[in-house]
């Protein structure tokens, strides 16, 4: 059966990205579009042949829409994920659930209540690179590892083709950390291994706009190993990399080309000079692997256990950054 799905509003620059996953899988269409920007709305569904409804409550009531994908600001994503769940609606939404502990609890509080399958676009988790490094962890090739870096970053701020509402604080909830530092800021989670006690964060504002267009964060654990995460909106050239660090090694991805390289004590030959690791193959992406949640009665558990603490760490980093100091994890209130 054909899963119907409505599109909450395009004000995401990735929001044609997901249109395009619909088109492209067999098992879904487009049925219908609400922006709270009736001009973007309605030329998108005009785009697309499809309905546009000025009313978010009118399109989630009708009978013949089974899902949503949300692309509406960071800031209306309590509002519209939770009347979407209580519709009984599927939803994948765009990073990150919400800006605060307090309320992605009460998101996934109402998914669960309301019983519809819910996953969260983190694409990066899927990749083969993330896929072969943790890999190389499970093998205990670094040993225990001591020191995590992830860097992407863009120029979007200084060569003016980010849309200009991405600068909009009240709507984004922040800026290059929340919006682009989210895919590192994942990932160094998940290859520290280990739960975050603390982040540190500084933001720059090198175009001078509403929101930091320069960002790293410092994540802390009880062990001692350490993570920074690197964003921007103003680095041209600047690779997407990747470093892991342990006892017994390291690897490094991305320093500039997209090889996987590793030194190493560990195993059963140590491996003294650089040594590239061929990339395991991706998975099928977050959109596909919704869709199969939605087929097979099944919850995106992982999915969203890590996109939850991704909002912990994020409001950890943005309170840091506002209020000059180290914020401990255990201090944030859900």
């Amino acid at each position: 059966m054909t899963i119907r799905i409505g599109k909450i509003s395009l004000w995401h620059v990735h929001a044609w990205d997901y249109i395009k996953q619909v088109q492209e899988h067999e098992d879904t269409e487009i049925a219908a579009v609400w922006d709270d920007n009736a001009q973007r709305g309605q030329e998108a569904a005009e785009r697309l042949n499809v309905p546009y409804f000025s009313s978010l409550e009118e399109m989630l009531a009708q009978k013949d829409i089974d899902a949503v994908i949300v692309d509406a600001p960071t800031r209306d994503h309590k509002d519209v994920i939770t009347a979407a769940a209580k519709a009984g609606k599927h939803i994948f939404t765009e990073k990150v659930i919400a800006s605060t502990v307090s309320e992605v609890n009460a998101i996934l509080a109402e998914v669960r209540e309301q019983g519809v399958k819910m996953t969260v676009s983190l694409p990066r988790l899927n990749d083969g690179y993330t896929l072969t490094i943790q890999d190389v962890l499970q093998q205990g090739l670094l040993g225990k590892v001591t020191y995590v870096r992830v860097r992407l970053s863009h120029n979007g701020a200084i060569a003016d083709w980010l849309p200009q509402h991405f600068y909009n604080l009240e709507e984004c909830q922040g800026g290059a950390m929340i919006d682009l530092g989210c895919h590192p800021m994942y990932l160094t989670r998940l290859f520290l291994g280990q739960e975050v006690t603390g982040v540190s964060a500084n933001f720059g504002y090198v175009t001078g706009k509403e929101v930091e267009d320069n960002a790293v964060a410092t994540l802390f654990t009880d062990s001692g190993a350490i993570g920074v995460v690197e964003a921007g909106f103003v680095n041209s050239h600047s690779p997407f990399t990747i470093e892991v660090h342990g006892t017994e090694g390291t690897l490094l991805y991305g320093t500039p080309e997209d090889r996987l390289l590793i030194r190493t004590n560990a195993g059963t030959e140590a491996v003294k000079e650089w040594t590239e690791i061929p990339l395991l193959e991706k998975r099928e992406s977050a959109f596909s692997q919704w869709v199969s949640h939605i087929q097979n009665d099944s919850l995106a558990a992982e999915n969203l256990q890590i996109a939850a603490e991704l909002t912990r760490l994020m409001e950890a980093a943005n309170t840091s950054a506002k209020e000059g100091r180290r914020i401990s994890l255990s201090d944030l209130q859900g």
